[in-house]
């Protein structure tokens, strides 16, 4: 079935944020060889071609430790580019790990830049040009084929991710904001992730080809043609690692994952998730930001914390080296109100003490209508958050009632450190079949101003109008501290930039709490 208004509303919308957020993403390229000019010079680098799946031209450079000759081995890491990033991404961090005794092979995923190919967005081609870079280094540099490590960031993280499945070879990964579901990134709770998808698609369009596939996968998402979602589902689910999870843990490959609590194009949820299902050596890690800014500075070559995780990860698991990381406790987070490093020793642990939010009383709301509330602007707000820790803000008292559902619970005496999840349990009733709803946490202080903590879409379809029905909605991990004096306020509205929405006309949404099951949120707290 497909809604007619919807295309015409989400192409527009879409094609603004194609151009803002792509040309965005698109400026961060130049920083790449300013980063690496200096490093361009220094022994061991040089530009390679390599021929990836079918013959496929892969532009490369290679690292080499200074000392490399005669016969010895070094343990080789390879690192497919990010989204619509040039070949040159990584030569900062490339040159470093060369410095410390690691061969480097970087290359330009298919489809970008120089490279041949089109966009398959981590397909089998992908996958397949992994191991192909793989023969090569181990075919062209003093590369221990028993020391094989991926690693990279977004579509760098996803490809080295899906390689270790397939290849046995491949011993250790460090997945830097990337997926493990790609379906429950960009189609969580059955919701478009629009400005995500948009700039995905718009930021392929300008340094890249892609293949005739992915250019029709993105008009039938964004044009919410839902006669194509099976399809669109399981062409997701093809690049998925988690897809693949059981020959991740057959083939005992150590995988650390780095991902930041705000990422807007792959939320936390799914990494986490990903993670507590793996069987193999594993590290956890979340810190404030949004995609790829905490690795960012690393990428330049400044000190970051992400990178350094990375490099004591492989220094463990491909050279041996006895650096503690193998008894640490590896779940590792830092709260987005500031303060140290947290440690768990696994993720069911994180926010083990709950405490509810009840949702009485009856709230009719009003669709289509922007009440005000909602997740802010990708890749800026969360960046917002982590710089200078200022998240999307609304002034709760002044929410229009008639367009958002409001509630409450009691101002805190004292600290409440939110760790994990946090989940939405309603009744809802509906006068459409379909509809959207978009649900809110928020940090209120005692003027009414109310700070984001998360948030989370929900979208259903097939409903009989009229009918109650319950609603499960996991809002999108984070850690905070809300302040003794606040309280937290729980808003639920049905239209947010981020997301496609699918109310028709005139809809209205009622949120109920029966007396035989009544409606909450859970919010998941330290123990203190």
């Amino acid at each position: 079935m497909v809604h007619p208004h919807k295309p015409l509303r989400t192409s527009t919308t879409g094609a603004v944020s194609a151009a803002l957020l792509a040309g965005a993403a698109f400026g961060l390229a130049p920083a790449a060889p300013a980063a690496a000019t200096g490093a361009a010079a220094a022994p061991g680098v040089r530009f390679v071609d390599i021929r990836g799946d079918g013959g496929t031209v892969l532009k490369a450079n290679v690292v080499t430790p200074a000392d490399a000759g005669g016969s010895r081995t070094y343990p080789v890491i390879v690192l497919p580019t990010s989204w619509a990033t040039p070949q040159v991404e990584y030569l900062a961090q490339a040159t470093k790990l060369a410095g410390a005794g690691y061969v480097v092979v970087s290359y330009n995923a298919r489809g970008f830049w120089q490279s041949g190919g089109r966009i398959e967005v981590a397909g089998p081609p992908d996958v397949a040009d992994a191991s192909r870079v793989i023969d090569w280094a181990l075919a062209h540099t003093p590369a221990d084929p028993s020391r094989v490590g991926m690693a990279g960031v977004s579509y760098g993280a996803g490809i080295s991710l899906l390689a270790a499945a397939h290849d046995k070879r491949v011993r250790a990964v460090a997945a830097l904001s990337g997926w493990g579901d790609l379906i429950d990134s960009i189609y969580s709770g059955r919701t478009q992730h629009l400005q995500a998808a948009a700039m995905l698609g718009g930021a392929g369009y300008l340094t890249g080809r892609p293949s005739a596939e992915l250019q029709q996968i993105l008009k039938d998402f964004l044009g919410s043609n839902l006669a194509k979602e099976d399809e669109m589902i399981a062409w997701g689910k093809k690049r998925s690692p988690a897809t693949y999870l059981d020959r991740i843990n057959a083939n005992g490959t150590a995988v650390m994952l780095g991902n930041a609590w705000g990422d807007t194009i792959f939320p936390p949820n799914q990494y986490a998730e990903f993670y507590e299902r793996l069987t193999v050596p594993k590290r956890l890690e979340f810190r404030p930001g949004d995609h790829a800014t905490a690795e960012a500075t690393g990428l330049l070559g400044l000190p970051n914390d992400t990178w350094t995780s990375a490099h004591r990860w492989f220094d463990h698991h491909l050279k041996g080296a006895d650096n503690g990381v193998d008894r640490e406790r590896p779940v590792r987070l830092k709260s987005r109100s500031g303060g140290g490093y947290e440690t768990y020793p696994d993720w069911k642990s994180v926010g083990a003490d709950t405490r509810k939010i009840a949702l009485g009383g009856t709230k009719r709301i009003h669709a289509n209508i922007d009440s005000g509330a909602n997740g802010g602007i990708l890749m800026l707000s969360n960046a917002l958050d982590q710089f200078v820790r200022l998240p999307p803000t609304a002034s709760v008292p002044l929410l229009p009632r008639s367009f958002a559902a409001v509630w409450q619970s009691e101002r805190y005496g004292s600290d409440r450190r939110m760790r994990g999840t946090a989940k939405l349990h309603t009744t809802v009733t509906s006068t459409k079949e379909s509809g959207t709803l978009v649900a809110y946490l928020y940090d209120v202080g005692p003027l009414g101003l109310g700070k984001l903590v998360s948030n989370a879409p929900y979208t259903f379809h097939g409903r009989t109008a009229g009918k109650p029905f319950t609603v499960d909605l996991e809002l999108f991990s984070t850690a905070y501290d809300v302040p003794a004096g606040h309280r937290l306020a729980v808003v639920v509205d049905t239209v947010d930039p981020l997301y496609i929405e699918h109310n028709p006309s005139g809809a209205q949404l009622t949120f109920s709490s029966p007396a035989a099951d009544p409606s909450y949120l859970s919010v998941p707290l330290r123990e203190q």
